[in-house]
């Protein structure tokens, strides 16, 4: 097996259902993770040393999923200088999401942490495949292949609605070439 080069951690397991979108991309982009929970108040010392040890180990980016005060992306920051990016999730006890937003995006001068949308764990992994894709060939492949396989999802949807009968030349706009 490869050696992971993207640690996914999250506070806790009730984050799995989102977290695990950011491995299903990775598993399709051909990049190695290693998924895992760390809690930046349950277990600081865990997180400590995982976030301390990261770049020894092999990892290139971290993904960091937190919800609520959502410390744990910037904490790691804190502690690596392995780029971090973080994914507010949206929890039961969350203000709507906006909590974990703002305690990832609000980050001080020199801990800067990467911030996707809300639950947005896929693209977290796809910005992960592209700082390594930059340096990757293999995965910059990849990505190019996932990319243009979202290109043509729209461009068959498209087909679609004008088999119906609506046309995007109705509105000044035409699928043609």
């Amino acid at each position: 097996m490869a050696k992971a080069l993207v640690g996914i951690i999250m506070g806790s397991d009730s984050d799995l259902p989102v977290m695990k979108e950011a491995a299903e991309v990775l598993e399709e982009l051909g990049v190695e993770y290693d998924l895992t929970i760390v809690s930046a108040h349950r277990t600081p010392e865990r997180m400590y040393d995982y976030a301390k040890s990261a770049r020894e180990k092999g990892l290139k980016i971290i993904i960091a999923g937190a919800g609520g005060a959502a410390h744990l992306p910037g904490m790691v920051a804190s502690i690596t200088t392995l780029p971090v990016i973080g994914v507010p999730v949206k929890s039961r006890n969350s203000i709507d999401g906006w909590d974990s937003v703002l305690s990832i995006l609000q980050m001080p001068g020199g801990i800067p942490v990467a911030t996707v949308a809300l639950d947005g764990a896929k693209n977290a992994g796809i910005l992960a495949a592209e700082i390594i894709g930059a340096f990757d060939e293999k995965i910059a492949k990849n990505l190019s292949k996932y990319k243009d396989g979202l290109k043509d999802k729209v461009l068959d949807k498209v087909k679609k609605i004008e088999a119906k009968g609506w046309r995007g030349s109705k509105i000044g706009f035409s699928s043609e070439k």
